[in-house]
């Protein structure tokens, strides 16, 4: 039986392309997932794992809708093969029932794998040069240095609980925690 696998990363995106492909191979069934590619932790994928027998065949739209890990390929071809169940990937042609098609399969999976890492290699080294430049990134402070100073000085003070310093400035009292063990002002056994 072929057995077909689409996956999106977003719920905004549609898995109807890939169905549509799947159907036109032969795909009696195709299970149907909205998750990154990059988790492990994917429920349809491990239905369809679960679920797969002998002689059956799981077949992708595109390889990478697979997963984007070379580990994660690697281990659902270890769990294909336990099964006597075979891989297609209908984009790049490979077809693991094929001596020539396990070895594109591991070749495709290594560029993948490798592409990955270059990525997150140009990823690092913009991220390490804006703060060169002096950009940092993340989210903006939500509290101004002005309000910062002015919690430290109420809770250190013993005016304001941090709880109630955290209410006032309508933020959660872990932020009055880290912003409190970052200060030397504040006193080591101020109120909670």
């Amino acid at each position: 039986m072929l057995i077909g696998y689409a996956r999106v990363s977003t719920n905004d995106q549609e898995t109807a392309t890939q169905v549509t492909a799947l159907k036109a191979a032969g795909c009696e069934r195709t299970y149907r997932e909205k998750a990154s590619g990059g988790r492990w932790d994917r429920p349809e994928l491990h239905r369809l794992l679960d679920q797969i027998r002998k002689g059956d065949v799981l077949v992708v739209w595109k390889l990478d809708r697979l997963s984007r890990s070379l580990r994660d390929v690697l281990a659902i071809m270890d769990r294909l093969s336990e099964a006597g169940a075979g891989f297609r990937s209908l984009t790049e042609a490979i077809d693991t029932t094929t001596p020539a098609g396990r070895m594109m399969m591991q070749m495709v999976g290594a560029f993948a794998e490798f592409e990955r890492m270059m990525l997150r290699e140009r990823t690092k080294a913009g991220l390490d040069s804006a703060r060169r430049d002096g950009r940092i990134g993340g989210r903006p402070p939500k509290l101004s240095p002005q309000q910062q100073a002015e919690i430290i000085r109420m809770v250190s003070k013993g005016r304001k609980t941090a709880a109630d310093a955290a209410r006032l400035f309508k933020i959660h009292p872990s932020t009055v925690s880290r912003l409190l063990a970052r200060s030397p002002r504040s006193k080591a056994g101020y109120a909670k």
